[in-house]
């Protein structure tokens, strides 16, 4: 969606935001939140992953400890 020239492109068709019904334009909100808080759970995935990697990856030193020989 393009703010300069107030217009919403949908399957390659621009519509002018003010020819929208009040309906269509509250869709657009409905979206843009959407989209927002999607783009807040991928930030937290990807942080949860990369605490899980890290995770993994202390115990398998802890377990590949255990399969040493002790002196």
């Amino acid at each position: 969606m393009s703010t300069a020239e107030k217009t919403l492109t949908v399957d390659g068709k621009a519509y002018a935001l003010d020819s929208l019904s009040e309906s269509a334009r509250a869709q657009v909100v409905n979206l843009r939140v959407v989209d927002e808080e999607i783009r807040r759970i991928e930030q937290r995935l990807a942080m949860y992953r990369t605490a899980r990697a890290a995770y993994a990856h202390t115990l398998k030193g802890e377990l590949d400890r255990l399969q040493q020989p002790s002196h």
